[in-house]
């Protein structure tokens, strides 16, 4: 199974939206298939393995990372090869959330008198696929706040400026977290501010080298992730650089601006689509937000904003994990700090956060953490 789950890890940058998914078919204690799944609308893991095992699948035990599906989506059902196939036993890391799934691929299985396991190395699996089992379970994608700060705890000057608080490898590993999202979200606030391209900026020889700590591999490149710019009143400027890029982009705004949406067709005519969600006291309801990228099949949201921003997905419990590349500087008192957050005013109102990892990046110090209440 450990095999199984590093060759998911082949499809970090390219499965999306599908799961990582990897695939190992032993005979008689030797690997005689091996398969991951690259892209969506290509073969399964399970097919590539099978096709390498050929007839030395029968009577064959197929370790799988996720339940096979037994449904036809984009691609016939896996399950169906692996019975055809003449497989013995399947041993699957974790259940696949997918309703359409969910347990039914090994009831199918073991109907037709294939052993089946499951749970082997399921947290294992299950972290490798969170924004997928996140948006099939929850409703929602997996969100990751990004944010590079000062000693002091600074993420802009008083003035908005903030280029640079952290170094160039700390910029550079920030690329492999944007090459493994689904989308890139950040605000108007932002845009106005930084005028950010929100683009992917490595190329292909830069998924060659396995000292990144990242996953990287000769395997397929990532396609560039959605950009996603949330205004609560569409005060931005249809030239900014997040329009003229290459790829898709999705402005969101309230319903009430609906009516301006034709001085927004400049933006359009560059392959960006406007639409508008529900607002509340706060501003955009963050959670229809979070739905509609569901909806569209984002599984993991990196989030790339302001203090504003940040604060109120706190605030609205919708961040899962925490990226902060720390800076060996200090900014000083009149500096913007990392979240918004009016409503703590008690040591007891605090916000606890775990820190899961801990890695020096170049001059930066990177910290990795989740909000106690989603560890």
């Amino acid at each position: 199974m450990a095999r199984a789950l590093q060759l998911a890890q082949r499809g970090l940058y390219s499965a999306r939206p599908n799961p990582r998914v990897g695939c190992v078919v032993v005979n008689e204690g030797r690997i005689v298939g091996e398969g991951f799944h690259a892209r969506t609308g290509q073969a399964h893991a399970e097919i590539n393995a099978l096709q390498q095992a050929g007839s030395a699948a029968a009577g064959a035990t197929a370790y799988v990372s996720m339940e096979p599906c037994c449904h036809h989506g984009r691609t016939p059902p896996c399950v169906q090869a692996l019975i055809d196939a003449g497989i013995e036993r399947v041993v699957a890391a974790m259940p696949d959330p997918n309703p359409c799934v969910a347990g039914q691929g090994l009831i199918a299985l073991q109907a037709a008198g294939i052993l089946t396991d499951c749970g082997v190395m399921a947290s294992e699996a299950r972290r490798l696929n969170r924004g997928f089992h996140s948006r099939m379970r929850r409703g929602r994608p997996w969100v990751r706040v990004k944010s590079a700060m000062s000693l002091d705890g600074r993420t802009a000057m008083a003035s908005g400026e903030s280029r640079w608080i952290s170094g160039d490898a700390a910029r550079r590993d920030v690329q492999y977290l944007r090459a493994r999202s689904c989308a890139i979200l950040s605000g108007g606030g932002t845009l106005r501010a930084d005028n950010p391209r929100l683009n992917l900026r490595l190329g292909t020889e830069d998924f060659a080298d396995d000292s990144t700590g990242h996953g990287c591999h000769r395997d397929p490149p990532p396609a560039p992730p959605l950009r996603v710019v949330l205004s609560s009143n569409l005060n931005i400027d249809p030239q900014a650089r997040v329009f003229t890029l290459p790829g898709r982009c999705l402005v969101i705004g309230p319903d009430a601006t609906l009516e301006i949406e034709g001085k927004l067709r400049a933006m359009q005519r560059n392959n960006v689509e406007l639409i508008t969600v529900p607002s509340n006291d706060n501003g955009l309801d963050l959670e229809a937000v979070m739905r509609e990228l569901a909806r569209r099949e984002i599984n993991e949201v990196q989030v790339e904003a302001g203090p504003t921003l940040a604060g109120a997905l706190l605030r609205g419990n919708l961040v899962d994990e925490l990226i902060v590349y720390m800076a060996p500087m200090l900014m000083g008192d009149a500096a913007r700090g990392l979240a918004h957050l009016p409503d703590i005013k008690r040591m007891r109102d605090r916000l606890p956060l775990v820190i899961n990892d801990t890695r020096i990046i170049g001059d930066d110090l990177r910290l990795t953490l989740t909000p106690a209440a989603n560890a």
